[in-house]
């Protein structure tokens, strides 16, 4: 486990959302095996990030749930793919990605 004072946590400024019940049950699945692996992500100002590491911990500060890889937390509604699976965030990526697809103007 991470030294606790090296943990970075993103400051999100948006309300946390739901996670399927599946998909927090696969992140427990993943931290129990130290899956090591990529995960892409939204960070805390909208852009997409993507982390490789150990999958070590689901952290749970209220509301919200964390994924612990390494040194950083990442927020699991934000979470664009974990190892290669599709995560609560694709959605949205997915909709960004078939905009011109579709005329549809997102701003």
């Amino acid at each position: 486990m991470a030294n606790s004072n090296l943990i970075k946590f993103m400051e999100y400024k948006d309300k946390y959302l739901p996670v399927d019940p599946d998909f927090e049950a696969e992140v427990v699945k993943k931290c129990h095996e130290g899956k090591i692996g990529k995960i892409h992500f939204y960070n805390e100002i909208n852009q997409i990030n993507q982390k490789e590491g150990k999958a070590e911990e689901l952290f749970i500060s209220g509301y919200e749930k964390y994924l612990q890889l390494g040194t950083d937390r990442i927020r699991l509604d934000k979470i664009i793919t974990l190892f290669g699976m599709p995560g609560p965030a694709y959605s949205i990526y997915e909709r960004y990605l078939n905009s011109c697809l579709t005329c549809e103007n997102l701003n």
